[in-house]
Order: C-alpha cells, then structure tokens, then sequence
C-alpha cells in the first residue's frame, strides 16, 4: 500500500473526495479524528464515487424515507479529515458522524422496550446505563451510511434503523444472561441486573428481550437478514455451551477458542455489518466483506478483552483482575502460555485451590509470553478487517470503520 503523509497539508482548496482518497493511503494512519460538516447536495456522490458504482447495484428495498421524524440525511464523504495528530482515537469522534443516529435510537429502544414491561425496562435500563458504548450499533449505521452512499441512497432507511435496535436489544440480552450464568455481581463498575432485582427477573428480561428483538427481526421481512441475525441467537447459546464445557480444560486449542469466541461476540458484530450493507442494497461481494470486517473486529476485539483481564486492574475492568481464568474460562494469553510452562497446567488443573494460586497464574502467563503473542493474534485478525474494508471507496464513514479496528488495539497499547 502506498504511503503518504496528511500532516499540517491544508485540503481546504480542494473537494473532500480529495482529501478522503489521499488521505486514505497514510500507512502511519495511528490517531486522528473526524469532526462532521455537512456540505449541500450531492456533489460527493457525483464526483467521488461514480467511477466506481458498477461494483453494486440497488434492490427494491422499500421504502427510504427517514424512519422517524428528524432522521439526518447522509452528509457528504469527508468535510475534514486530520491524521497524525495528537488527539487519540476515541469513541466519541469515531462515532460523532452517527450520533444524531445513536441519539434516535436511544430514544426508540426505551419506547421500544418498555411499553408493555416497565419492571423489566427498569432491569433492562441498568445495562443501558451503564456506561455502555453502544458499539454494535455504531457499527450498524457507519457500515449502512458507507454502504448506502456508495449506490447513492439519500437516507437511511427504517430497515438500517431497525436493525441497529435490534442488535442493541440482543446484545443486551446477552449481557443479562451471561451475568447470571457467570455468577457476575459487577458489570462496567455497577451491580448487575440480578444482583439488583434477582435472578428471576434478570433471566425474564433477558428472555424478554430476545423474544421482543426476534419479533421486531421478523417484521423486517428480509429472509436473508432473518436467518443471520437468528443463526446469532444460536450462536450465542452454542457459545456458552463450549464454554461450560471446556472449563479448567488444559487441552483447549486456539481453533476451539477462536471458534467459542466467534460464538459469543463476533458473530453478532459480523451479522450487524452484513445486515447493514444487505438494506444499502449492496451486492452480495460487499455484504460478504462487510460480513467479514465484523467478523475479524470482533474476533480481535474478544483477544484484546481478554488479554485486559490480565493486564488491568479491578477499577479498571469493572470487575476482579483475572477472574475469567479464575472461573477455568481459558482464554488466549493462557493457551499460549500452556506450550511455555508447565506448572501452569498444574495450578489451572487444580482448579486454583491453593491460596494465591491463581495470582501466580497470571504472573506466569504475564512471564512466559503468553500476552504477547495474544496482542500477535489480535493485530493479525485487526489486518484481516481492515483489508475488508478495501472494497468501499474513500470516505469519512470508511474511515471511522478503520479507526474503530485501531481504536481496539490502542487498548492494549
């Protein structure tokens, strides 16, 4: 890939299509941010993209009207783009092109949710609250807004809105499980949904919630997008499953981790970003390498997690240093390190039944290598997502879906 540098050159003069293709191209493209200027009509489309348009096509996809009132319109590719400055990726640039679509939904998932179950909102609300990113979502309307600018859509269409509630729902839903599965008191630093209202109405709310999502999916009447968003309900289930299955278990390979790790994260991230480009009307070689970009972000994104349960102190993570390992869930620092010390296969077989064993644990998978060659695998399934995004022409949502593969990586720099 060709090199050049964006630093201190002025692209005031010049279209923002410029600017996005040459700025694309900067292989030191380490921290920058991407402030929103909406500039009239369609000069973007019509000087940026039209040499490229053959490579998708539109479908009858319904209606494109805006799906609620006050809905913001695509913006142009690149107003201003800067690189190599001193401002870090952080979430709140990346996702400032997308916050009018971020704040919409907020407001849709409360009436969404909470119409005819305000107890279980009130559970659900505790995960909504707490601290969450709504990263799945963002993800959803930068790949629908890439995507539906590339074959020339106006505006996001109710479809592209629906779905990303529909993920946020699920996501949620997930988190409830899994905390009570995990026996988790603390999530993002707050007590969790069935620390605070029992068990029992964590597991309605959870359920309660799939059941709503699942219904909200159907009404979307696209076969295509109904099979992969369910396949992800599965997947979740399939997921925790292995994972039960597998605790304390020394001999787990890195294909079983990284195939329970598809389970329960990336499948879900792989399905927003493929569902995002099916209702752009995109052809189904974009949908594919949308599919993918999930895929390998959210792959590289649970190493990262789990190499911060190590690396991370309690304040940090919300929740105790250490405490997957703790529970026997044997994630990729510790299956790199099992090839390098064999104690460690004595102390986790054990089950950490000695005082202190598992803080000796950590130390040896921090000693032997085991996190670096866990940060190897994440950069390596970071590459494959970027290289995915290669098939969208330049622009401002592209290059927030590269920030966020970089945003992800810079939390275990």
């Amino acid at each position: 890939m060709m090199s050049m540098t964006c630093n201190n050159l002025d692209f005031s003069g010049v279209g923002p299509d410029f600017a996005a293709s040459w700025c694309l191209y900067n292989a030191s493209f380490d921290r920058f941010f991407i402030r929103k200027r909406y500039i009239g009509g369609s000069r973007g489309l019509k000087n940026g993209y039209g040499a490229r348009r053959w490579f998708c096509f539109r479908k009858d996809i319904g209606n494109t009207e805006p799906y609620i009132e006050g809905a913001a319109p695509i913006p142009a590719p690149v107003a201003e783009v800067k690189l190599g400055s001193t401002t870090p990726i952080s979430l709140l640039n990346l996702f400032e092109l997308v916050s009018d679509d971020l704040l919409t939904l907020n407001n849709n998932l409360q009436s969404i949710v909470g119409a005819e179950n305000p107890v279980l909102m009130s559970a659900a609300e505790q995960i909504f609250s707490a601290g969450g990113k709504r990263m799945r979502p963002a993800l959803v309307f930068l790949v629908s807004r890439a995507t539906a600018e590339f074959v020339g859509l106006k505006n996001l269409t109710k479809e592209h809105r629906r779905l990303g509630e529909i993920i946020e729902m699920i996501h949620t839903a997930s988190l409830i499980h899994d905390d009570v599965l995990d026996e988790s008191d603390m999530r993002r630093g707050k007590e969790t949904v069935h620390q605070l209202y029992g068990t029992r109405v964590a597991v309605l709310a959870g359920d309660f919630m799939f059941a709503q999502s699942s219904w909200y999916l159907a009404n979307l009447e696209n076969l295509e997008v109904i099979k992969l968003i369910s396949q992800v309900i599965k997947d979740f289930a399939s997921g925790e499953i292995k994972q039960a299955s597998s605790l304390f278990d020394c001999d787990v390979g890195l294909d079983e981790y990284l195939t329970k790790s598809y389970y329960k994260t990336a499948s879900l991230i792989a399905a927003s970003t493929k569902g995002a480009a099916i209702f752009s009307g995109v052809n189904s070689d974009v949908s594919e390498h949308m599919y993918q970009y999930g895929k390998n972000l959210g792959l590289s994104f649970q190493v990262v997690d789990d190499i911060l349960d190590f690396t991370q102190s309690t304040e940090q993570l919300g929740k105790p240093a250490g405490s997957d390992l703790a529970k026997g869930n044997l994630t990729a620092p510790v299956i790199f390190a099992l090839d390098k010390v064999p104690k460690l296969r004595d102390i986790i077989e054990s089950e950490f039944c000695e005082s202190g064993s598992v803080d000796e644990a950590i130390e040896l998978v921090k000693s032997c290598g085991g996190i670096e060659k866990a940060q190897a695998l994440a950069k390596e399934k970071a590459d494959l997502a970027i290289q995915s995004l290669q098939c969208l022409p330049p622009s401002s949502f592209r290059l927030a879906l590269e920030g966020m593969v970089k945003y992800n990586l810079k939390r275990i720099e």
